[in-house]
């Protein structure tokens, strides 16, 4: 798309097109977990700028729009065009355009005069965000829209249930337009899921049936990663399982996602200023400062599963290991008495040199390594801060306990109790997680005793409500999902790597080492009564993990909203099974403190 929908040449010394792209919000979130500015610019793109900001004509460049086709984006084409702003036009839309809306654009651009720099219109079928190699969602922008609470509030209308249903569904067929595949559809009966799988098999079958206009034949499927195979497409719904957006997390990417501010693959920081000012003075400010974690950073590919003591125990390593390589190379250039010099003159020296040159030709690779080791220390010591601050160690293991049905050390009432253990919202959590995957729901009086210490403790308890009423009418209480299968083993006290000299002083953490999850969807037998096959098949009907041994990619996608919690679980589980791989979607990105604030919309009486 940004080589004006043209393959790029590879290899190739030329310089590229200079160009400008003009995205709304939902392109720019599209586009910044993927290209960092500077491999837009490496791609010819010298200005991007948001559709609905104030710009400059610029006549003689080129431009390539990247925007959803709406009303408004439409308008402002138009008015582009009736400005003259620039050369020519590449108009790409994120979803598929109405002919009404098109013909709009024709006619502005012929009021304009302006048909000839209108070059290209495409439907990029685009309508999704790629955080990972495999895992995407829908939305960030808007997301409300498509939330747990918009699908599961009490006066919901028929209609508005539709739309989010359609919003749904034209984001996941863009996703399997994008793959080039056709997937086999399978989900749970009688829920929000089932209502996406009928619309979104109805409408894969529509583009087929039109041969001549299918994207899923011809040019388009070749360029299909899974083209070959069919994947499975399994449909969950979030409220097959409430508990496991509410756990406590050990692992670094689900920690930064529920203590800090992370958002599309980006953690925003919060660092005080200085010392406190003088009396009377405004209070101290603080800076904001934004880190990128993307697949360049290899620390972050390597330990974003990792539990977190292990990743600050190799954030560790990693500055011991900057700073000997950073002292080889001052230790060289001493003996040599080349303190002074530049890299050139080094260069020119002889033979017996070969060994500084060498150290000295490798300092960009150092400094980029010293500023990722910069990067993960500022961040870890933030989400360590939280872990001492909150007790989140304590919470974490005491909900693995409750999870899997383990003998509990000391009682709920006293963890809620104590004024010395976490945020409400952590006790909140908690009880929660309890109260979900009770088999037998508290007695009226425990109950009670249970409401009042969470109430001392200052709890909102409008997601109690919402739970309770969750669990009176889906009849968990006598099938309740089975948690068992995680646990940790506690190691006792994080002693061994914290030297004095460390950056992470993780006294009182608990070193705990994580199992293998197995969520209640793995260990619940997906027969033929639970499931509907959508996609005529020849493979017998039997579990979705049966099937997924058959097949060889399977994408799992939650309605409802997901979490990075389930997303780890995935991959630990694809690692196991060789040749296999698994994508994980969601139809929003949700931490605990996030989905508590729908539960509590939802139980607001």
């Amino acid at each position: 798309m940004l080589n004006f929908n043209t393959p790029p040449l590879k290899n190739t010394t030329t310089e590229p097109v200079w160009k400008v792209l003009i995205y709304d919000r939902f392109g720019q979130d599209i586009i910044s977990p993927l290209l960092s500015v500077k491999e837009l610019r490496d791609m010819g793109i010298t200005l991007h700028l948001l559709l609905h900001s104030d710009r400059d004509p610029i006549p003689d460049v080129p431009t390539v729009y990247f925007i959803m086709p709406t009303e408004e984006n439409i308008d402002r084409i138009c008015q582009d065009l009736r400005n003259q702003l620039y050369e020519s036009y590449y108009l790409n839309f994120i979803s598929a355009i109405s002919r009404s809306k098109l013909e709009d654009i024709a006619s502005a651009a012929l009021a304009a005069n302006a048909v000839s720099q209108v070059t290209k219109v495409f439907d990029q079928y685009l309508n999704f965000i790629t955080l990972e190699d495999d895992m995407f969602i829908l939305c960030h922008q808007n997301k409300e829209v498509i939330s747990y609470h918009a699908i599961n509030r009490a006066d919901i209308q028929d209609t508005d249930m539709e739309s989010i249903m359609d919003s749904i569904v034209d984001s996941l067929f863009c996703f399997f337009v994008t793959l080039g595949a056709v997937p086999i559809i399978r989900c749970p009966r009688g829920n929000a899921a089932e209502m996406v799988a009928v619309k979104l098999d109805k409408k894969l079958r529509e583009n087929l049936r039109d041969a001549r206009n299918s994207l899923f034949t011809g040019d388009s499927l070749s360029a299909g990663q899974f083209s070959f195979q069919r994947p499975l497409f399994v449909l969950a719904d979030r409220n097959v399982d409430l508990a496991t957006p509410l756990h406590h997390t050990w692992t670094y990417q689900a920690l930064i996602h529920d203590v800090l501010d992370f958002h599309l693959n980006r953690v925003t920081l919060e660092e005080g200023l200085g010392a406190e000012l003088q009396t009377g003075a405004r209070p101290k400010k603080k800076s904001r400062k934004m880190y990128d974690l993307t697949g360049a950073d290899k620390f972050w590919q390597k330990h974003k599963g990792s539990p977190f003591p292990e990743v600050a125990e190799s954030v560790q390593e990693e500055l011991d290991s900057y700073r000997a390589q950073e002292d080889e190379v001052k230790r060289l250039k001493s003996i040599m008495g080349l303190e002074g010099e530049d890299e050139g003159a080094i260069s020119m020296l002889s033979d017996n040199t070969a060994k500084l040159t060498s150290a000295v030709s490798s300092l960009p690779e150092l400094l980029e390594k010293k500023r990722l080791i910069d990067l993960h220390t500022n961040v870890a010591t933030a989400v360590l801060d939280h872990i001492k601050s909150r007790k989140l160690d304590v919470y974490f293991e005491f909900e693995e306990k409750l999870m899997g049905k383990s003998t509990l050390d000391k009682s709920l009432l006293d963890v809620i109790s104590d004024p010395d253990a976490g945020m409400p919202e952590d006790k909140m959590r908690l009880f929660l997680i309890f109260y979900i995957t009770a088999q037998q729901p508290p007695s009226e009086l425990d109950f009670e005793q249970y409401k009042k210490a969470l109430l001392d403790a200052g709890c909102d308890l409008s997601p109690l409500n919402y739970i309770r009423q969750w669990k009176a009418f889906t009849k968990i209480a006598s099938t309740p999902a089975n948690y068992g299968g995680s646990g940790v083993k506690p190691m006792g006290l994080f002693s061994r790597v914290m030297n004095t000299g460390s950056q992470f002083v993780m006294e009182g953490v608990k070193n705990l080492v994580l199992k293998q999850h197995v969520s209640p969807n793995q260990t619940k037998q997906l027969s033929h009564d639970h499931l509907i096959l959508l996609w005529f098949h020849w493979f017998p009907l039997h579990t979705c993990v049966s099937w997924f041994v058959l097949l060889p990619q399977a994408i799992v996608f939650v309605v409802g909203g997901g979490n990075y919690i389930e997303y780890q679980n995935l991959v630990d589980y694809t690692k196991s099974k060789q040749g296999k791989k698994v994508i994980y979607g969601c139809s929003e990105l949700f931490n605990a403190a996030q989905f508590i604030k729908q539960l509590s919309q939802l139980g607001q009486k």
